[in-house]
């Protein structure tokens, strides 16, 4: 599959002179708000009018969309604006009835692809059908759960298929609604090189001023579209208001976005790139070896402890390390961020081997 060259050929034929956008509001409201947003986003750089129809939401209560009422308002906005449109499925009957109403894209949301049996119920009722699927990452971050839904979809006979990086869930407080974390899309893009991949800022960010930097992020990342929520009165929206954007600021974004070169064949950027590169390799390579000595002292530690009776996790000893190597980070420039993601890895296998050895 990761070879498999179908899976961009449905965003080349869109002939598109910049990366793809996909706009519009978190819900389909009423059909006067749906076609208003839609005449305000014809002349920007939208080729995809996203509207939610129906909306799993995750407490009851809460506005969870008109349903299939809307379908027809998504038709009037193809017929008079010529933008394509798009809607979140989350089963079989939504799928049926989105392929009826000839919606041209369906997304697969991030409460849906954590269920392998809903997937493969919608991959069933997909089968054979040239639309185009986006299936966005689960909540948790688990690639393995999103590779799953891309290779549901894919076997079902559905060629015309894309990612969507929407963020993931986290007990961590963080600026972000969704946690990117980056690591994981740029995994699934070593995976599947050409799936091509569209990040969802709105649902990332959670409000809107930080959506033009995530988009930024994207692009040179080398991310191939952006979703973005789009509404005429973000304010007064039925759900998720804080984080949608109007069209007028969506053009904003689009006209101040830098689109990166992948490459560049210019001889004096490669010489400085490869000796940059290769002082990169260097400290990889002592980086590989310092852990590796770290661990054997660590491995020494936990057969002192055996010896003893003591135990692996010493928490004390652990917050000192913790509260020193955040301050040690900040002078070198390192996110705090960072450290503690290195130093929690670096800990928990740590305690991993000590706890082999007490188990000898």
């Amino acid at each position: 599959m990761k070879n498999n060259k179908d899976l961009r050929a449905w965003l080349d034929n869109f002939n598109l002179s910049h990366p793809l956008v996909i706009a519009g509001p978190c819900s389909a409201e009423t059909e006067n708000q749906v076609i208003e947003i839609a005449n305000q986003l014809k002349d920007s750089d939208a080729t995809v009018y996203r509207a939610g129809i129906w909306k799993p939401r995750t407490r009851p209560g809460n506005f969870e969309g008109v349903g299939s009422l809307a379908l027809d308002w998504l038709k009037r906005v193809k017929n008079e604006t010529n933008i394509l449109t798009t809607t979140e499925v989350a089963n079989a009957n939504h799928v049926d009835l989105a392929l009826k109403n000839d919606v041209d894209i369906l997304w697969i949301g991030a409460r849906t692809t954590v269920s392998p049996f809903i997937i493969q119920e919608i991959a069933d009722a997909l089968n054979g059908s040239d639309k185009i699927v986006l299936i966005k990452n689960p909540v948790n971050p688990d690639l393995s759960l999103w590779l799953g839904a891309i290779e549901r979809i894919y076997s079902s006979n559905i060629k015309n298929i894309g990612a969507i990086h929407r963020g993931f869930s986290t007990y961590e407080k963080t600026k972000y609604r969704n946690n990117p974390e980056w690591q994981i899309a740029i995994d699934l893009q070593r995976k599947l090189p050409d799936l091509p991949l569209i990040l969802d800022p709105s649902h990332i960010a959670g409000r809107r001023d930080l959506i033009f930097d995530l988009c930024q992020t994207a692009l040179d990342l080398n991310y191939d579209g952006l979703m973005i929520e789009t509404h005429n009165d973000p304010d007064n929206a039925w759900s998720d208001a804080k984080q949608q954007i109007t069209p007028s600021v969506l053009k904003e974004i689009t006209k101040k976005l830098v689109v990166r070169r992948k490459s560049n064949d210019n001889d004096d950027f490669k010489t400085k790139l490869g000796t940059l590169r290769a002082q990169i390799n260097m400290h990889d390579e002592q980086l590989i070896n310092i852990l590796g000595n770290r661990m054997k002292v660590a491995k020494k530690i936990g057969s002192l402890k055996k010896e003893n009776n003591v135990a692996v996790l010493q928490s004390g000893r652990w917050n000192e390390i913790l509260e020193r190597m955040i301050n040690d980070g900040k002078s070198e420039g390192l996110s705090e961020e960072l450290i503690l993601k290195v130093f929690k890895a670096i800990h928990q296998e740590s305690i991993n081997n000590q706890n082999q050895i007490l188990k000898k």
